[in-house]
């Protein structure tokens, strides 16, 4: 593989795994009024907050970490009182004194705040119009979690991604790179992760310490204790024991664990997955160093892979993506070749395509169970020689069909689906 390409895929791996603490919406959304408010100047006497129908079901029923309180208010609140747009997806990353004084402010201030959906627009939108007397200032992030589009006050534009500005350098904290507009496939892909000088690789080793870190924690009994349950009644299994471990992390996350992970693609949970799994899993068969970091980027970038076809929000869960990458981890660790990794692939796709987002919250942990599960019985099969026929549902003969068939059913097949969860979870009796 060509060293400019490696580099491409290097740089790629580090834009899309990144520290982020609790769930990455709601952190977007704080990291946005943070900005407003820094750009505003002085305390907001009115928040407005416009997000598009994915931000907005991902963040309205996930804990909000260290507060034991869910929803976006009091992350708004924090970012109003203790933000700080230079932390990015650690925003809400904060000492219980200012914790408190973010439920004190939320407290006496709820009025002020106003959340609603904006219609037509970017699957990923947050935009936050913040003012005081006769100031305005306006912060809007989109397409990424940390990409800062449009940044105003008092209608003078600092900052237009549409546009050529001079300080756009200072705002954009997460701009599209050359290593977005490479050409992905499954075959580079493998290539990379199987043949790439192993010390370029090591920094995917980061990942794991935070990732347990939040296990360990998650064991200790968070959200709906799937992790603990599953690890109380795993009876010494390998695979209910890693299965367990992992989905305790997002236990501990999604009901506001103040531990930050490592995310892929703008989801924790997906980080999660695709670190935990096949880093305990080949620890547990004896792998070398070697092959458990190569199986980690495998997994990584995989799932970046598939992610980049469905979307970065969708109404297909991040799941889909990150345990496909998983499975292909297992067929690496097993000594599978090229071709048994692709039939792990197809197999996943025919298994788990049609998972829904219907939003973040603590139960996340058991979808993310499925997942996983999945993985392992489809990388069994792979490695087996066994794959779903070609003429089955979305797969096709050729793997990178496959996958452009799974992000065509998330990126262009499920708006509808968007909009009738959205409708359902608003509208509870």
């Amino acid at each position: 593989m060509e060293e400019k390409i490696r580099k491409q895929l290097a740089d790629l791996l580090r834009q899309e795994v990144v520290l982020a603490t609790g769930c990455t919406e709601p952190g977007a959304v704080a990291l946005c009024v943070s900005k407003a408010c820094e750009t505003l100047g002085r305390e907001p006497e009115h928040i407005n907050i416009l997000l598009s129908k994915n931000v907005f079901k991902n963040a309205m029923g996930v804990g909000i970490p260290g507060t034991g309180m869910i929803g976006l208010p009091i992350a708004v609140s924090l970012a109003v009182v203790a933000g700080d747009s230079h932390r990015g997806l650690e925003v809400l990353t904060l000492p219980p004194d200012k914790v408190e004084k973010g439920k004190a402010w939320l407290a006496n201030n709820a009025s002020r705040i106003s959340i609603g959906v904006k219609e037509q627009c970017e699957k990923l939108y947050i935009e936050c119009v913040c003012t005081a007397c006769s100031d305005t200032a306006t912060a809007i992030i989109s397409q990424r979690h940390t990409h800062f589009v449009l940044i105003s006050r008092n209608g003078n534009v600092l900052c237009d991604a549409s546009a050529t500005s001079p300080n756009l350098e200072t705002f954009t904290q997460d701009e599209p790179s050359a290593a977005d507009q490479l050409e992905l496939s499954a075959r580079m892909v493998y290539d990379y992760a199987t043949t790439a000088p192993i010390e370029e690789l090591q920094f995917i080793k980061e990942t794991v310490k935070y990732n347990d870190a939040a296990a360990t924690e998650g064991l200790k009994g968070y959200g709906l204790n799937t992790g603990k349950i599953l690890m109380e009644n795993a009876a010494g299994d390998i695979v209910h024991t890693v299965v367990a471990r992992t989905v305790a992390a997002s236990d501990a996350r999604m009901d506001g664990c103040t531990l930050s992970v490592y995310s892929n693609s703008g989801s924790g949970n997906q980080g999660i997955a695709c670190t935990l799994p096949v880093y305990n899993y080949g620890k547990a068969k004896g792998c070398t160093e070697e092959q458990l970091i190569r199986a980690l980027i495998l997994n990584h970038l995989m799932s970046i892979y598939i992610k980049r076809g469905i979307g970065r929000l969708s109404a297909l869960c991040g799941i889909v993506n990150a345990s496909i990458g998983v499975a292909c981890g297992i067929v690496y660790l097993h000594g599978g070749t090229f071709e048994q990794m692709c039939y792990a692939i197809k197999n996943m796709i025919n298994t788990i395509a049609g998972m829904v987002c219907d939003g973040a919250k603590p139960s996340c942990a058991l979808k993310m169970s499925t997942g996983l599960y999945s993985a392992f019985v489809s990388a069994e099969l792979a490695y087996h020689d066994c794959v779903v026929d070609a003429t089955d549902g979305l797969s096709e003969s050729d793997v990178d069909c496959s996958i452009r068939n799974l992000g065509r059913l998330g990126h262009d097949g499920m708006d509808q689906v968007d909009d009738t969860v959205l409708d359902i979870m608003t509208h509870k009796q």
